[in-house]
């Protein structure tokens, strides 16, 4: 099925990799897009692409992030879809051994970003009784730990911190018609990934772009606040076993015994 999406979507980190995927696939499906990003060049080249609007800004940054969101309603219409792709990570250097402030900025980028950025539209979408929110996780913040370190102590933490509040928020929201997913897009790569081994098993950013669009088109809802990976979930089997996966509580990070 090739999904059509209406409405407006924000990605935040879109000028490349996954944002950029994300961006182009969601505008192919018909949405008006706004990417925001640190570096202008890059949102530019985006938002060229996708006939979007360009927004040059920190995710960290409360104060740009309200402006922004405001920018794009003003521009493109009510925000009915975001994406909290912008991310960081830190360096494979033994905890013990970190500046203090680097590894507090990754989670400023993965968690409090995502935070600022649903804050700033979750009220309107409250209004509105309607939204989704979609955040890229990864398997750092449940996946074997080796995996994890090259990225830092900070990053599979912060990524474990974002999924557990996406799945909450979904809680929060359901009532008010507003849907919340986080999605592990797999190994990527990116100028995060580049210390990573050639030979990983590298995953197209096409791949967790194709699959926001099912999110987006507003088929997937009864999923809200399950954890969905473009590589190894199939979408629409997860769509047809919605009731199953609420009933046993699948696709999420548990604690078995």
């Amino acid at each position: 099925m090739i999904d059509r999406v209406e409405g407006v979507a924000l990605v935040t980190g879109g000028g490349r990799g996954i944002g950029a995927a994300i961006a182009r696939e969601l505008a192919a499906a018909g949405a008006r897009v706004a990417v925001i990003a640190r570096t202008p060049a890059q949102v530019e080249t985006v938002a060229r692409d996708v006939r979007g609007l360009a927004l040059v800004g920190d995710v960290c940054d409360a104060a740009r992030v309200e402006e922004g969101v405001e920018q794009v309603e003003s521009a493109l219409g009510p925000v009915t879809l975001l994406v909290n792709n912008a991310g960081a990570g830190g360096s494979a250097r033994p905890s013990w051994e970190c500046d203090p402030e680097e590894w507090w900025r990754v989670f400023e980028v993965n968690v409090r970003g995502a935070f600022l950025a649903t804050r700033a539209v979750l009220p309107r979408m409250i209004n509105r009784g309607q939204g989704r929110v979609v955040s890229i996780g990864s398997g750092a913040g449940y996946g074997a730990v080796r995996g994890v370190l090259p990225l830092g102590s900070c990053y599979g933490a912060s990524k474990a911190a974002l999924g557990r509040f996406t799945e909450l928020l979904a809680v929060e929201a359901a009532p008010h018609g507003v849907s919340a997913f986080v999605v592990s897009p797999g190994y990527v790569r990116s100028e995060l990934t580049e210390s990573f081994p050639a030979s990983s098993a590298w995953t197209s950013p096409d791949r967790t772009a194709r699959l926001v669009r099912v999110l987006a088109s507003g088929r997937a809802d009864r999923l809200s606040g399950r954890y969905i990976h473009s590589e190894h979930d199939d979408v629409e089997d997860l769509i047809r076993r919605a009731d199953e996966i609420a009933a046993k509580d699948l696709n999420s990070v548990r604690l078995r015994r």
